[in-house]
């Protein structure tokens, strides 16, 4: 009985030794990464069983042939448990990065989504008030001389064009981010959907005194056809809109390395370099006023469809500033030849 005392005391009294500065330096590294914290204590575990046993040896109550026996097989079960533990431990480090990335993840989309809610309440609400005014004044009798009359029903009907456009472009938001997006690639000439896409643009520029350029070597790509007029379209008036009058829009394309690309550049005297990480979140419009364009301009969303379209293809599409503007650049998947 006496003996297995003394043995108990000294196998605490080596571990003692080991773990008084292991406890330590454990409290240093407590904000430190799970690997390094868990490879630490299982190190320190297997110094104090070394340091417990040596004790224990020192008493004499192991001789020196099991003493050799404990030192070999310590250790190498030591290397081995450290390996193993090393590895979970950086299990438990992705595992626990990827729960952090995706809470941020969560609270970045629910701070998108009450963004979304407030800007698109805005630009429902104020057009919805200026209508609703001019068909109380049409069905009062407010109103009567004929030219006046016309011009309400003209704005009625921009108005309405206006919300429909806002409530497709919620539509197909809302199905990129639900994953609800099909597409049906076929071989797509670019050249021929920018020359729709500036086409359709011609009359908005031309109201705003914008010069709109088409030129480039325009490759065939792999698309959906309906998806990647959306993306030209949208890219097209976006520059459109943020460009002064006697500015220039030029679109041009190409092929490289990555396969065929597509940019546009404008001369709105480019987007502040804080701002540019968030060009494409939704909702977002800079410093530009929230209040809708004459023309009825976006509601905020036509980027960030780019952006989820763009991705949906397997392609990426990037913003930077340049000398005079801004230069947004799409790299698609490009037929061989």
């Amino acid at each position: 009985m006496r003996d297995l005392l003394l043995i108990l005391l000294a196998a605490l009294a080596g571990a003692a030794v080991v773990w008084l500065p292991a406890a330590l330096l454990l409290r240093v590294l407590h904000r430190r990464s799970i690997t390094l914290n868990v490879c630490v204590l299982l190190v320190a575990t297997v110094l104090a069983m070394l340091a417990g046993v040596l004790a224990v040896a020192e008493g004499m109550f192991i001789s020196p042939h099991d003493l050799q026996v404990l030192l070999v097989v310590v250790p190498l079960s030591g290397l081995v448990s450290l390996g193993i533990g090393g590895w979970v431990a950086w299990r438990l480090a992705r595992s626990a990065m990827w729960a952090a990335d995706a809470r941020e993840r969560e609270r970045q989309v629910e701070a998108s989504r009450r963004d979304l809610v407030a800007w698109v309440s805005h630009d429902l609400r104020t057009p919805l008030a200026g209508m609703r005014a001019m068909a109380e004044a049409l069905e009062d009798g407010v109103v009567s001389d004929p030219a006046t009359v016309a011009e309400y029903h003209r704005r009625i009907r921009t108005g309405t064009d206006r919300m429909a456009a806002l409530v497709d472009d919620l539509f197909e938001l809302s199905r990129i981010n639900a994953g609800a997006l099909q597409l049906s690639p076929v071989d797509v000439p670019l050249g021929e959907v920018v020359s729709d896409a500036v086409a359709a643009a011609a009359p908005v520029a031309a109201a705003r005194g914008v010069r709109l350029v088409a030129e480039g070597d325009w490759p065939v790509v792999r698309a959906g056809e309906r998806e990647l007029s959306r993306i030209v379209a949208n890219l097209v008036l976006n520059a459109v809109r943020y460009t002064p009058p006697d500015g220039t829009v030029t679109v041009t394309g190409g092929r490289d390395a990555e396969g065929g690309w597509l940019a546009v550049d404008d001369t709105c005297g480019g987007i502040a370099e804080p701002d540019l990480p968030r060009v494409f979140d939704v909702a977002f419009r800079g410093a530009k006023a929230r209040t809708p364009d004459a023309d009825g301009g976006g509601g905020g969303l036509g980027l960030a469809i780019v952006a989820g379209l763009v991705d949906a293809h397997g392609g990426r599409v990037d913003v930077a500033n340049t000398a005079a503007g801004c230069r947004f650049e799409v790299h698609l998947p490009a037929v061989a030849g």
